[in-house]
This record gives C-alpha cells, structure tokens and sequence, in this order.
C-alpha cells in the first residue's frame, strides 16, 4: 500500500535501526506467565494457593497475563488494527516512558515537543537524560497552530529519535489531518519515531492514523480508555506501532503491567452496549463543548475561547487569578494553565454534564 508524501522504499525502513542497539535483541524478564505452559497445579510463580478474603471472585492471588488476550484483541478491533500491534500499558504515561527508554541514549538522542504541550513527555525524557527540543506552537487568528517542517528540521538537524506530537493537542485543543501526519513521518523516515498522542481522538472531526502504523513504519499511535470511556482509575492505555517495535516495548516492560481488576473493566466497557453508551456521551460532550464555548465567548472578561477538538476548552480571561477563585468558590475546579509558556492567562475547563457546565457559566456571569 502507498500513501501520498511516502514511498514504498520509506516504508519498508526498519523502525529497529532506530531503537537503541543494546535492546534490540533485549529478552527483559521472562516472568512466570510468559511461559507456554498449562496445568492444573500452579506452583511456579510462588503465589498463595488461597484465594485473598476480598476476593470477588476474580483470582487476584494469581499474577495476571503480561498482555491479556481478549483484552488485546478487543482493543485491536476497537482501534482497527492487529493485535500484534499493540501494547496494553499503565495508562498512556508508561507507553511514553517505554518509548523513550528503548529509542534514546542518555545525552545522546534527543526527544523533540511542540509546548505547551502535555507534560509528561518531557518529564520521560529528563528522567532518561534524553535532550529536550522544544519548538513552540505558534498562534494566529484560527488559534494554535504545529509548524510541521520546522519540527521536522530540528528533529533532523538536533538528532532527535522521537517526536511527540498530541492530536487533539493538550491544553490547545487543535487537531492535525491524516496528510500532515503521513507527510512529517516521511520526513523524519530513517531519523525519528513520530508518535502521535491520540488520548482526545474520539471527540475529535479527524480521523485516526493507528491504521496506518501497518505501512508507516516510524509512526507509532498512543491511545487510552481514560478519557472518552471513562476509565481513568482503571490505567488502560495502548501504544500502536509496528510488531517488531511492540516487541522491543514489551520486553521493556514490567513482568506484570495490567492488573485483573482493571482488565474485567476494560473488557466491560467494550462490550457492544457499553460502547453504544459510550458513544452517545461522546456525542453529547461535542454538543456542549459547543456550547459552553458559544457562552464563554460572549462573556466580559473573557478575552479569547479557543477552538477544540477534545473534551476541553482552553480559556484566556483578563484576571485568570479572578476567575480561578471564582470558580473555585462555586466548588468549580478547572486546571490553571499559567505555568505554561505562552498561558500566562490561561485556565483549561474540562466539559463536564450539562449541570456541570451551567455552574461553570453561572460563576463566571459576573464578569
């Protein structure tokens, strides 16, 4: 399969020659479940035979599958790719910090962001002692905008093995198209990972590319069950990329990442009912997202709502200090982004309820 701005030669590149060389033949910890065996007595993993007091039945003195099968293959049909693809991790916070782990050698390899921008990517690459690039967003009349050649410049000319871009961007709220994606990951073939944090897609009018890690070899995809499916206790998240790269990460990981609680959450929640209902909330978080963003415009004090794409309206006010308290007051909490380059006036109002976001507009009508 060919895609427009990547050759067949781009991608039939190894991603391997970009992993680190002392782990690409890395075999990790070959825990007590990744054996092939069966039985019917488990005395191999030095767990109780007895089942714990506050157990409801679902086994937990046994260590759980590293990748739960039915979970994997239940998150491979939901996200349209092969369960070979795929990586069950912590939350997306951990795919982050295996990537970078297994693709960047302190002080040598870099890790390029565009702030403001999630935090944790540069959080993994200071703890790994990975070069931080930042090259900021810019802003213009339509809002926060990602200079893509410049990214793919800096990546090329500063060594950077991977580049972390958020679609649909967190605190911004924008989103990139399939053609820039494929584009920039044919620029950086051969230089760099480009891993696309898709933690906001299913609010979003764009399309995801996690198909697409089948022929783009240096594309990876982030994914989790925290936001739209509502299982952030839960930490289910998933990195998409090519099989032999879901391999390196797994043998990167810990023995035993997923707890049994978490996965029977998961696999309920993508049940076909619960993804209908699933659905239907996303459908109604995009209404109000509209819609407090409508009001939110119209009121004095504010000085600019910015388009979003997730489930979230990043919001400059004259007196953000004000409007924090204010909101705060009326038991409101949103997340003051003023630490950030760039937001010094700046709060991010998660969309909540209808009944949540008419107090978030009913304290701040004063203004």
């Amino acid at each position: 399969m060919s895609l427009p701005g990547i050759s067949d030669s781009d991608a039939a590149g190894s991603v391997l020659d970009l992993v680190r060389e002392d782990l690409r033949a890395f075999a990790g910890y070959a825990s007590a479940r990744r054996a092939s065996v069966t039985g019917a007595v488990w005395l191999n993993a030095n767990e109780s035979p007895w089942r714990s007091p506050a157990d409801d039945g679902l086994g937990v003195n046994r260590y759980p599958e590293p990748q739960p099968a039915a979970l994997r293959q239940a998150l491979a049909a939901l996200y349209g790719v092969g369960p070979e693809q795929l990586l069950i991790g912590r939350g997306s916070d951990e795919a982050i910090d295996l990537l970078v782990r297994a693709l960047c050698r302190p002080g040598r390899d870099a890790v390029l962001i565009a702030p403001p921008v999630f935090g944790m990517y540069a959080v993994s690459a200071r703890l790994q002692g990975a070069p931080l690039i930042e090259l900021a967003l810019t802003e213009d009349a339509t809002g926060f905008r990602c200079d893509l050649e410049a990214v793919a410049e800096r990546a090329i000319n500063d060594g950077a093995k991977l580049v972390f871009l958020c679609s649909p961007a967190n605190p911004t709220g924008q989103a990139l198209t399939t053609q820039d994606i494929v584009a920039l990951a044919a620029r950086l073939q051969g230089h760099a990972l480009l891993v696309v944090d898709e933690a906001y897609a299913e609010y979003s009018s764009e399309p995801s590319v996690a198909g697409l890690v089948g022929t783009i070899g240096n594309l990876a995809v982030l994914r989790t069950l925290s936001k739209a499916h509502a299982l952030a206790a839960a930490r289910i998240g998933v990195v998409i990329a090519a099989p032999e790269l879901i391999a390196v990460l797994r043998n990167c990981q810990a023995p035993y990442p997923v707890p049994t609680p978490c996965v029977e959450l998961a696999l309920a929640a993508l049940r076909p009912e619960a993804l209908a209902l699933t659905r239907e909330r996303i459908a109604s978080t995009v209404t109000e997202r509209e819609r407090v963003g409508d009001a939110l415009s119209g009121l004095a004090g504010v000085r600019r709502v910015y388009r979003s794409q997730a489930n979230f309206l990043l919001v400059r006010f004259d007196d953000a200090q004000w409007a924090f308290d204010v909101l705060l007051a009326a038991g409101v909490v949103v997340r003051d982004m003023r630490g950030y380059a760039a937001l010094g006036d700046a709060l991010r109002i998660s969309i909540g309820t209808p009944e949540e976001n008419d107090a978030v507009l009913a304290a701040l009508g004063g203004m």
